[in-house]
């Protein structure tokens, strides 16, 4: 008998001490309430489970290399940005009202400047993508840079591949950054020893080790998709190198469906440092941000439209695009269309959804109508009851998984990029997002969300109400657990 008391007593003080220790990491952490509230009632509940899923995930460490080299390069930015001209930086003050107090919040968040006569092209359909890129790797003639968080061979992209074997024959230099996790399923293939004889420089970024992870968060993803071409045109947006034919075919959700910008001018310089900024974070090379040769190709292009980029993440501002995001949506005076794959928000997004539709904005929530992630679906269900009831008008995408990651506000602003509206994207991965302060593009985006929103089927409030008791069990566990994601 005494023996199984002092048993007990043992098992007792170690889940006191464990709770403890994780109750202090996470204090001493500042995470947000919500997570907090998760990580400590996971570990009384299940200590050792706990413990270790906090160790594994519950902060956001990127190792020393990498925090170091990041800081280097942050020091650096201000010098770097102020060498810019007249022609290739543009003021907030140039830009109306609510708009400017934007570009300022973005700048102070990430140091990143609105730069000025760029241009944009929206591209819409993963074949015309593809195929633009291709075209203007085959005319490339000294550089090219590439990241994705994930390639995927198949159908066109195989095509990709081969334009890029092109390139380095000619003597282009050619360097690929691809997610560890993400291009997982590639990169156990052949293709990066077929990528690395053509004379590719293929590196991968954030590999996943066990021995890694006291130093080191293991699922902190690579999630930007970057093309540079000679340093005057550049690709960002939503769509991964992947040919949706070929892609996750057996998910049940259709084939996936994106979108991607076409930059000229300035910008490109801007968005050329992410790429640097994520291939130094890998390899260790000092950028060179603002080399010459690319400043002359910048001034080769005279476009009118005004940009700034947004990057987000470990090392950066990790918020800044939330940042953006949901003060954007409390600038909107009359109309704001979102469209993401995954929404899983925090408080501050929810909030500001609903505060615009309760001012009387009109706000469109547009999301796939299935979704590849059980979790991701039921802790957006969560979300909805609540929207739908401050106004908020929810669309489910049926043509396929919608997977652009797009805000128009009033017809003036786009924001556009990388980022999902879910707590992961917005708060934890590598992210980017353009912020661009112009109504023709504005415009061509809005009609290609409108044409989403043709596709899709609304949410209506009474199913949101009469929706059986399991459905909300599944929708309020899942929001529990989003927090720790």
């Amino acid at each position: 008998m005494a023996t199984q008391h002092l048993e007990a007593a043992v098992l007792i003080s170690a889940h006191i001490a464990i709770v403890a220790a994780v109750g202090v990491r996470v204090m001493l952490s500042r995470h947000a309430p919500g997570s907090s509230f998760a990580w400590l009632l996971l570990t009384a509940v299940f200590p050792g489970v706990g413990a270790i899923a906090y160790l594994l995930i519950g902060e956001r460490p990127i190792g020393k290399r990498r925090a170091d080299f990041a800081r280097a390069f942050y020091t650096g930015l201000p010098a770097a940005v102020n060498t810019l001209t007249r022609d290739e930086r543009s003021d907030p003050e140039s830009l109306p009202s609510p708009w400017d107090g934007l570009a300022r919040l973005a700048f102070n968040s990430t140091g990143m400047p609105l730069m000025a006569h760029s241009s944009f092209r929206l591209l819409d359909g993963a074949e015309t993508i593809l195929r633009e890129i291709i075209a203007d790797v085959d005319r490339a003639v000294a550089c090219i840079e590439m990241e994705f968080y994930i390639w995927n061979a198949g159908g066109t992209a195989d095509e990709v591949e081969q334009a890029l074997a092109r390139a380095v024959a000619r003597g282009v230099k050619v360097r690929l950054l691809l997610d560890a996790l993400g291009s997982k399923e590639f990169l156990k293939s052949a293709g990066p020893a077929r990528m690395r004889s053509h004379g590719i420089d293929l590196q991968v970024a954030l590999g996943v080790s066990p021995w890694r992870i006291p130093f080191r968060r293991i699922d902190l993803r690579l999630h930007r998709k970057v093309v540079v071409v000679d340093g005057r045109i550049a690709y960002t947006g939503s769509m991964n190198l992947v040919d949706p034919r070929y892609f996750k075919q057996g998910a049940g959700v259709g084939e996936w469906v994106d979108a991607m910008a076409r930059a000229e001018g300035p910008i490109v310089g801007a968005l050329r440092a992410v790429f640097l900024f994520d291939w130094g974070m890998q390899t260790g090379e000092v950028p060179s941000v603002l080399a010459e040769d690319y400043r002359k190709a910048w001034a080769a292009a005279r476009g009118q439209q005004v940009a700034q980029v947004v990057m987000s993440g470990p090392g950066t501002d990790d918020t800044a695009n939330l940042r953006l995001i949901t003060q954007a949506i409390a600038s909107a005076r009359h109309s704001i269309v979102l469209t993401t794959p995954y929404f899983v928000a925090d408080a501050a997004l929810a909030l500001s959804l609903e505060n615009a539709a309760l001012r009387g904005c009109e706000v469109t929530l547009i999301v796939p109508d299935r979704n590849d992630s059980w979790l991701v679906e039921y802790a957006s269900r969560w979300f909805f009851e609540e929207l739908t009831n401050a106004g908020v008008r929810i669309r489910r995408y049926t043509g396929g998984l919608l997977h652009t990651k797009s805000i128009t506000v009033d017809g003036e602003l786009s924001l556009f990029g990388t980022a999902n509206l879910d707590i992961r994207s917005l708060s934890l991965n590598f992210e980017l997002m353009l912020a661009i302060y112009d109504q023709d593009f504005t415009l061509q985006l809005l009609e290609l969300q409108r044409s989403y929103e043709a596709q899709s089927v609304p949410v209506a409030a009474e199913q949101l109400r009469d929706r059986a008791l399991g459905e909300r069990l599944k929708e309020g566990f899942a929001f529990m657990a989003a927090p720790m994601l």
